[in-house]
């Protein structure tokens, strides 16, 4: 084997709640004595703890690609043959609790979920978080499903959000949809919109904002914007200004890339933090003055929306078995609702929109 080039999406480093995809791809090029090998087996040697069911149902999802061309697991690997491979993110191995958690159901089916999880939810259980999760309440709610091609119905993460952001989820409830939702998320098929209060007034009334996110080198739970090519990976967010409310902007955002605190991490970037993201800076007065009436009223805003106002409005992406166009929405929560009715009353009352 020549090499073998890794890419992971949803690595945490001991912080299981952050935006992101989760997913893992892998390039690797057969070296030139390479003898004829099926590509389930050649892949079962060379990936580890990746169980040869695994490959063959990401053979089946069309997520394994010899030279660019989607192949079966019973493809004869060649000497030179470049092969990539798309794989779900493994979970942690941590006993899954079922707990009877109420969640908001927008659509489920056979093969998927979709949920609008509420600020506060974690997703995954993880370190300080082993039960109370979203995961607990869908083992839960599954539990009485009866078993699919012999296999046990269970959620399969294939992205997720941060415990104070709320909004639309999907999630696979068998491995073989897991595998082909993984590939969308990685091919930037699943279009994702999000809702966000921010500070300042941005310039343009739209823009992209483009640049490599990776962990602050000195801070590991804050993710930083760099240099193309320096650290980090490439990353772009597309945003149009909603409405303008003197001091802060409500802005709507379209992720072309999914990483890590993607939309926190950009905004930041350009001088606009979230309103009161306490890891971002956006939890203190960024705009205005610091007198007593403005500085009680934006108390009263953090006291309103006690996190950072952040919210995925929607997913749209094609039905990985179906093949049907889906579409969902999670209506604004309550929160940041009142927080907006709050800024706009405070806007027009002092005139600066």
């Amino acid at each position: 084997m020549e090499g073998k080039d890794r890419e992971i999406s949803g690595h945490t480093e001991g912080n299981p709640e952050e935006e992101q995809e989760l997913y893992e791809h892998y390039r690797i090029k057969a070296d030139k004595g390479q003898g004829l090998l099926r590509i389930d087996k050649f892949l079962t040697a060379r990936l580890e703890a990746t169980s040869r069911n695994k490959i063959q149902n990401a053979a089946r999802a069309g997520n394994i690609l010899v030279n660019d061309i989607p192949v079966k697991p019973n493809y004869k690997v060649k000497p030179g043959d470049v092969i990539s491979i798309v794989l779900a993110h493994p979970p942690r191995q941590i006993e899954l609790i079922p707990q009877n958690i109420p969640i908001d159901i927008l659509y489920e089916d056979d093969h998927i979920i979709i949920v609008n999880k509420e600020a506060g939810m974690v997703v995954h259980p993880g370190y300080g978080n082993y039960t109370g999760t979203l995961v607990n309440a869908l083992v839960y709610h599954f539990r009485d499903l009866p078993l699919q091609n012999d296999e046990q119905v269970k959620p399969g993460l294939v992205h997720r959000i941060d415990k104070n952001t709320s909004g639309v989820l999907v999630i696979a409830k068998n491995e073989l949809t897991q595998t082909r939702l993984a590939k969308m998320f990685y091919d930037r098929k699943i279009g994702r919109v999000y809702e966000a209060l921010v500070w300042g007034d941005l310039k343009d009334a739209g823009g992209t904002i483009t640049g490599n996110i990776g962990r602050s080198l000195k801070n590991r739970k804050v993710m930083q914007v760099f240099p193309d090519g320096e650290h980090g990976k490439q990353a772009v967010t597309h945003y149009n200004v909603v409405k303008r409310l003197g001091y802060v902007v409500f802005v709507e955002c379209r992720l072309e890339t999914g990483r890590t605190h993607q939309i926190r991490a950009h905004f930041k970037h350009i001088g606009h933090p979230l309103f009161n993201d306490e890891t971002y800076g956006g939890d203190r007065i960024l705009k205005g003055t610091t007198f007593g009436k403005y500085k009680q009223f934006v108390s009263n805003c953090f006291n309103i929306c006690p996190r950072h106002a952040l919210h995925a409005k929607s997913l749209s992406f094609t039905h990985p078995v179906t093949n049907d166009h889906l579409s969902f929405e999670a209506p604004l929560p309550d929160d940041m609702q009142q927080l907006l009715e709050k800024w706009q009353h405070y806007a027009v009352h002092k005139k600066i929109t």
